[in-house]
């Protein structure tokens, strides 16, 4: 199949949500945290190679993390903190996710530049088919990669 982000606007960023994003945090050190809920079974599109693969939705995800964990490298990122999320401990049913991933970029301008890393556009086929629903945060980034403690 070609090569197409996804239509569903809860996935990637609006051109609005872009504009804010560059107005709100800027062009400085951002790190994303990524609120992931999958599938229990992968929805692709109709003719996509794997639509008749039977995988289920974090299979799915692993598919596209391989290809978007070597664009966030290669834009000087990285992942500082990935974990499984249990339970809603205060919320509601709604606000459920299977995982949370905090990814560091030094700047805004990289995460906005995962799209033309090589296969990564390709590749978003199986994040769209892997997730029920997902959250990125734009969150304050410090210069270097790392996770600081609260209060200073």
């Amino acid at each position: 199949m070609g090569g197409e982000l996804s239509t569903r606007t809860d996935l990637i960023p609006t051109d609005a949500q872009i504009t804010e994003l560059l107005e709100r945090v800027g062009d400085g050190p951002v790190v994303m945290l990524n609120l992931n809920r999958y599938r229990e079974h992968a929805q692709y599109a109709p003719g996509h190679p794997d639509a008749d693969a039977g995988l289920g939705g974090r299979d799915a995800y692993l598919r596209y993390a391989v290809v978007a964990l070597d664009a966030i490298a290669r834009l000087g990122g990285c992942v500082l903190w990935h974990t499984d999320a249990r339970m809603v401990a205060v919320g509601t049913p709604d606000d459920a996710f299977d995982e949370v991933v905090a990814v560091w970029y030094p700047d805004t301008g990289a995460f906005l530049r995962l799209v033309e890393q090589p296969g990564y556009v390709e590749a978003h086929a199986h994040r769209d088919a892997a997730l029920e629903r997902a959250v990125v945060i734009a969150t304050a980034g410090e210069p270097t990669a790392n996770l600081t403690p609260p209060f200073g």
